[in-house]
């Protein structure tokens, strides 16, 4: 399998758009797996700086996580507001919390407006940014969560070998 949608400008991104390595993420907030990835991602990111360029794109399960769109959803409510990676990063570091109280405490946290967060959840300003992302993801073979594309090509896991892949990568 591999990427069908290129790395774009509307994608959220850390790293520069020449960095050797880039590492594209399907998740979803709520995923348990998604939170284990989470921190090995943060570690790659930390250990070869510059050489790796991520991306995270949303993958809501709702049918399994209830608390998966809302939190996608706030994230992207965030990102408007150009704090998306702190959004996700908050969302990942407190899933245990998600749900509409957690979600109002952590925009007023990042200075966002808490009422502007119930008009965008209410009237699912955001769904069509994040239909998008799961339509890219089911187009490049994605059915669960986390999925992972290293340089275009699906990483078939487990997550917890990507540190080893990307290591074996940066070396050449």
């Amino acid at each position: 399998m591999a990427l069908t949608e290129p790395v774009g400008p509307d994608d959220h991104v850390q790293g520069a758009d020449d960095a050797p390595l880039t590492i594209v993420e399907y998740g979803d907030y709520q995923c348990s797996y998604c939170g284990q990835a989470y921190p090995i991602i943060k570690d790659l990111q930390r250990e070869y700086g510059d050489q790796i360029r991520f991306c995270f794109r949303n993958f809501p399960i709702p049918e399994i996580h209830d608390q998966a769109l809302s939190a996608a959803q706030t994230a992207e409510y965030a990102a408007r507001g150009g704090r998306f990676w702190a959004a996700h990063d908050a969302l990942y570091e407190h899933q245990d919390r998600l749900g509409n109280d957690y979600y109002t405490a952590l925009v007023g946290e990042l200075g966002l407006d808490e009422s502007g967060l119930s008009t965008a959840l209410d009237s699912d300003e955001f769904i069509g940014d994040i239909q998008h992302d799961i339509n890219t993801g089911l187009r490049s073979g994605v059915n669960g969560t986390p999925a992972f594309f290293v340089n275009d090509e699906f990483f078939p896991g487990p997550f917890t070998d990507l540190p080893r892949l990307v290591a074996a990568l940066v070396r050449g």
